[in-house]
């Protein structure tokens, strides 16, 4: 090991390209969003040291809040009832830490895996805001029926087709 780098920082960097490579193999099987499966693996990748877990997390879940915030006001520059409306889920109701802590109890139910991330965020916020159980329950519910229909339309998706409806389009704006 060389001077500027010490083993955290090592296995940060191997989980970024362990993450990366995740990523282009999960593509194969019409992947979107980042869910309750990788989350739970981070532990695992991190050799189950905590405190890498915890970082690793926390910059995840930064990055996605930074994100969002600047598509927010990408889009409020825009319009701004727009942008109200789209954005209007509270996200930011709970430190990183309480966040990571509510959305690891969450992802601990085998049923949430599959629930992307964002979801997970606004849920997790909800039962933070005390929403009621029941709204709480409609949301998760509504929300393990889109990814899974999205997915499920994904899969019987005709790619030759799209592609052919993309070049039309590509075409008339050309002509």
């Amino acid at each position: 090991m060389n001077n500027y780098c010490s083993k955290n920082t090592y296995k940060i960097l191997f989980v970024v390209f362990t993450f990366q490579l995740t990523f282009n193999i999960s593509a194969k099987e019409n992947k979107l969003f980042w869910d309750g499966r990788d989350w739970n693996n981070i532990p695992k990748m991190m050799d189950y040291d905590l405190e890498s877990t915890i970082r690793v997390k926390m910059a995840y879940l930064n990055g996605l809040l930074d994100g969002r915030l600047f598509s927010y006001l990408k889009v409020w520059n825009e319009d701004q009832i727009l942008a109200d409306n789209v954005f209007s889920e509270t996200v930011d109701y709970l430190s990183t830490r309480e966040l990571i802590k509510n959305i690891d109890f969450f992802y601990n139910d085998p049923l949430n895996n599959y629930v992307p991330m964002p979801s997970a965020i606004i849920i997790a916020n909800m039962y933070a805001e005390r929403l009621p159980i029941q709204s709480i329950e409609i949301y998760i519910e509504s929300t393990r029926r889109w990814i899974n229909d999205l997915i499920l339309d994904l899969d019987t998706l005709n790619y030759s087709k799209l592609l052919e409806e993309k070049l039309i389009r590509h075409q008339k704006k050309i002509n």
